[in-house]
């Protein structure tokens, strides 16, 4: 399916090296503010009180929210839980402050804006916890990085797995950069928004690298310039189609979502549209210059025909 069909190959690879510079320079400065301001974690990674709230009836959120405003409370995370009218309450210890009388300074105001709030439950989340949801974190990131690499190594050649890899991990620091620049908050979804823009990307990629290992084959005369020129023009309609209606579901939820949604939906949106970035004009220009050649991807008639003889 396209919308629209190129006649004339645009020509990427000749801006190759200004569009990589550029690359390089955000990378670098995504880099750099992860390193002097760093993250700001959730309680989820750095300890708190997580408080379960129930009602007699569907549970206001915003009211919940401005209630905690109002007494001067920041830093924290509401949501519906299991159902409409119970409450999770996310809220990080002030110094000097237990988990006890942080919750019945809560429920003092949650009670005065609507007395069928009752407490289930309240639990202290310990900076422990948080740590080995960081580590775990940065294992799924590895395990999952070194899977894409084998996976193109596999399916194409060594060079793709690893442009391919670098252009994603290129939009992952990318990511948290915005994180660490703009101190937004970095929860659990936020790690799964950036587990699933490295799934997300690689998509992009293997097909940009299927259809250059396919023009490998047709293009018999072309240089690798011009083959990887093709590729990337002959996909473009694909990639409008498929990452506008990916947006198009992530700007719902970034504006209709919540805040519960909002970050969440933010990285995914940072995420697809570096990834088409990349997958573009990081993961081909480092294909070529890794010196990738037909003999790479196709092999040669005569070694062909001496598979068939045995």
């Amino acid at each position: 399916m396209e919308f629209f069909k190129i006649r004339r190959d645009i020509p990427f690879m000749r801006h190759a090296l200004a569009f990589n510079v550029v690359s390089l320079i955000t990378f670098l400065a995504a880099v750099f503010f992860l390193s002097t301001k760093g993250l700001n974690f959730s309680i989820e990674f750095t300890g708190g009180t997580v408080m379960e709230i129930s009602y007699e009836h569907a549970a206001d959120v915003d009211k919940v929210r401005a209630t905690l405003d109002a007494r001067g409370y920041n830093d924290y995370s509401v949501q519906n839980f299991g159902s409409s009218r119970d409450v999770l309450i996310r809220m990080p210890l002030k110094p000097g402050q237990n988990s006890s009388e942080l919750s019945k300074a809560v429920m003092e105001g949650l009670s005065s804006q609507d007395s069928t709030a009752k407490l289930q439950r309240v639990e202290f989340v310990g900076p422990q916890v948080g740590r080995e949801l960081a580590e775990n974190g940065a294992l799924a990131l590895l395990i999952t990085s070194l899977g894409i690499v084998g996976y193109l190594a596999l399916r194409f050649e060594w060079k793709f797995g690893v442009a391919a890899i670098i252009a994603n991990l290129h939009d992952v620091v990318i990511i948290l950069g915005f994180f660490a620049l703009f101190q937004w908050e970095f929860s659990l979804p936020v790690l799964a928004a950036v587990l699933a823009v490295l799934g997300y990307s690689v998509n992009e990629s293997v097909v940009i690298a299927d259809r250059i290992r396919e023009n490998f084959r047709k293009m018999r005369k072309a240089s690798v310039t011009e083959i990887i020129d093709n590729a990337i023009t002959r996909t473009i309609s694909r990639t409008i189609i498929t990452h506008g209606c990916t947006q198009t579901m992530v700007t719902s939820m970034l504006v209709f979502g919540g805040p519960a949604l909002h970050y969440f939906a933010l990285a995914l949106t940072i995420g697809i549209l570096f990834g088409i970035y990349s997958s573009v004009l990081v993961m081909a220009p480092i294909v070529r210059w890794l010196g990738i050649r037909r003999e790479d991807l196709v092999k040669p008639l005569k070694d062909r025909k001496e598979e068939a003889v045995v």
